[in-house]
């Protein structure tokens, strides 16, 4: 079955991080064009503002762990 192919060729788990990495990427994208745009609105609402930068960084912190998780171990 599906669960036990991914188990043995490893592909799945090795695609799923990559794309969602991607997905992240442009949400990150998205959220930091949303920001320009209300830092350039006449009518700045600094709490919607700064939740926002605040979802940025969070996206910044998540898309770094999976490439960590990504990059293999390198022996010393």
């Amino acid at each position: 079955d599906g669960i036990r192919d991914v188990a043995v060729t490893g592909v799945q788990t090795c695609a799923l991080p990559i794309s969602r990495v991607i997905e992240l990427e442009i949400e990150h994208r998205d959220v930091d064009a949303a920001i320009a745009l209300l830092a350039a609105s006449s009518t700045v609402d600094a709490l919607q503002l700064q939740r926002l930068k605040k979802r940025k960084l969070q996206l910044k912190d998540h898309i770094l762990q999976l490439k960590m998780q990504l990059v293999p171990d390198i022996p010393a």
